[in-house]
């Protein structure tokens, strides 16, 4: 058995095709393309890699893309001024703050700039608002990980209604929006995390594992029950030869191009998974293309619900 790899990379590009006449809509109506503002604070590699990819994709759709690079000196308070001038313009219908940021702002920094965030124009759906809105499942503006995830189940006719659904991990970006989701959809839902005991009993009892728990390779063929299906959130950067050697073969083109980087990139669960799962979503290109085109969907839902609030 060898399960089916969902291509996330190839929904996510169907999903942003079919948000063309949308956007040619708003072009028309409201006389300007929709506009995302992004602020990004400090040189954090993976941030700067998720930003560019994030302003390609919008460019390319003809979107408008305004993003503030603060330095890593810059206070609190100066990425607070960012936010409120992306609140207060006409243009500007989405706002994104990218994290990681400053460790010296303090631990519930990045909970006060999603808060300073508009809740009409929050894309990422972190503001405490549309956090309620999701639990009461009347969300507009949903999260763009577990928004994407959902979308690849329905869009691969995979049984979410009276499944067992695992979610590995309790984060509020990902593990505990998508949980509340999968039960709107009437999943069965269990969450666990680090202090979980017997995780991987737990795990193998589920039709439906997503894994987001950001350890390289951590979930193996234990974590799975046969033929279910399992979400690799995780995207994890390696750079151990001789870790990299027990994943891939030595003569694989992978190889090859570790071998010229230096690193290779793998999610949260071990190849050896597809061997047992029904279907498996690929790294890279399975969730993480997905949620840059529901942070399309969401600008671009967000910049149509401004333009009919503005013209009723």
């Amino acid at each position: 058995m060898s399960a089916s790899i969902l291509d996330g990379k190839g929904l996510a590009a169907t999903i942003c095709e079919e948000l063309i006449p949308r956007i040619d809509d708003f072009l028309r109506s409201g006389g300007r393309p929709p506009q995302l503002g992004i602020l990004l604070v400090g040189d954090n590699p993976a941030s700067e890699v998720y930003v560019r990819n994030k302003r390609r994709r919008a460019e390319e759709l003809g979107l408008d893309v305004d993003l503030v690079h603060l330095p890593a000196t810059a206070s609190l308070d100066e990425a607070k001024l960012t936010i409120n001038r992306f609140n207060e313009s006409e243009s500007h219908d989405g706002i994104l703050v990218q994290v990681p940021i400053p460790l010296g702002w303090g631990s519930d920094a990045s909970r006060e700039l999603f808060e300073q965030i508009h809740p009409a124009k929050d894309v990422d759906s972190f503001h405490s608002i549309n956090v309620g809105r999701l639990m009461q499942n009347r969300a507009t503006l949903m999260p763009c990980t577990p928004s994407g995830i959902i979308e690849l189940l329905l869009r691969s006719e995979i049984a979410i209604e009276g499944q067992h659904a695992v979610v590995l991990g309790r984060s509020e970006i990902v593990g505990r929006p998508l949980a509340m989701m999968l039960l709107h959809r009437h999943a069965t839902v269990t969450i666990c995390h680090s202090r979980t005991p017997n995780l991987a009993s737990i795990a193998a009892t589920a039709d439906l594992l997503v894994v987001a728990v950001g350890r390289p390779v951590f979930v193996t063929h234990d974590f799975v029950k046969p033929g279910a299906t399992v979400i690799d959130v995780g995207i994890n950067r390696i750079t151990d030869p001789d870790l990299v050697s027990t994943l891939i073969a030595a003569d694989s083109v992978r190889w090859k191009a570790f071998k010229q980087r230096g690193s290779m990139l793998v999610g949260d669960v071990h190849p050896d998974v597809q061997k047992v799962a029904g279907a498996l979503t690929p790294v890279p290109g399975g969730v993480g293309p997905l949620t840059v085109a529901m942070l399309m969907v969401n600008t671009v839902e967000a910049a149509t619900a401004r333009l009919l609030s503005n013209t009723s």
